[in-house]
């Protein structure tokens, strides 16, 4: 059984509301809310990017769609002008090859319109996939701006803790220093197993560590103990410290 002084075992406690203060430090700095949501937004954000990219993918194929509808216009376009000025200028002037001549333009007519039709469809399709592109880059212009918001108020809260830890630490670090090596590794050791809690007071004949009343057999053992025996609950295993309000 490990020996201390009564004033090392005092300061054990006051070790302990330390490391409870910087343990809630920590939870807090781990549990923001601002990391959640952001969490949440970098999974939609995910998503909105993958439907951007998608249309932006549609858009590029749509547009070479449309350029390539514009040349075949164009194409055409060009042939029926070139047949109709050889018509015009009198270029032409047997009837079987002028007759020919003009069924083709006929001809080509049609094809205009068919393919004309078809490059109003591709522009169709090509402004209603433009403007899902553009409404996901906005939706994801929003969301940027949205993080930056939050990660600077995450960013500001975690400097407020970070301050608080290091006082916190830096205030445990005189405390420790005195206190005899085992106590303090039985402690530690403690702590780690016990959520954080490795000493209590003795309160009103009760643990504060898992607030179970003592035993009168138990504190029969307390009583008869020097001041100097590191007592343990038999409960919850923790360092048990006599104080001035445990009503032995």
């Amino acid at each position: 059984m490990i020996k201390a002084d009564p004033f090392a075992q005092l300061k054990l406690l006051d070790v302990q509301a330390v490391d409870s203060r910087l343990a809630q430090l920590h939870h807090q700095r781990a549990s923001l809310p601002q990391i959640a949501e952001l969490a949440r937004l970098a999974e939609e954000r995910t998503t909105v990017d993958n439907r951007a990219r998608d249309a932006r993918i549609e858009v590029e194929d749509l547009s070479t769609e449309q350029r390539k509808a514009d040349a075949d216009v164009e194409q055409v376009r060009t042939r029926r002008t070139r047949d109709q000025q050889r018509v015009e200028s009198g270029q032409v002037t047997n009837p079987k090859d002028l007759e020919r001549i003009q069924h083709e333009m006929v001809s080509l007519e049609r094809r205009i319109a068919s393919l004309e039709d078809s490059e109003l469809e591709i522009m169709e399709k090509l402004e209603e996939a433009q403007g899902r592109l553009d409404a996901h880059t906005a939706e994801l212009a929003e969301l940027d701006a949205t993080v930056a918001t939050l990660t600077a108020e995450r960013d500001a809260r975690w400097a407020e803790i970070d301050a608080e830890l290091a006082a916190g630490e830096a205030e445990r670090a005189p405390l420790t220093d005195d206190l005899p090596a085992d106590l303090l590794a039985l402690y530690d050791k403690i702590r780690d197993q016990r959520g954080g809690v490795g000493a209590a007071a003795i309160h009103r004949r009760e643990c504060q560590g898992c607030r179970l009343s003592i035993d009168n057999a138990e504190l029969a053992v307390i009583r008869k103990a020097g001041v100097d025996t590191v007592l343990r609950c038999e409960e919850c295993s923790r360092i048990l410290v006599r104080t001035g309000e445990s009503g032995l």
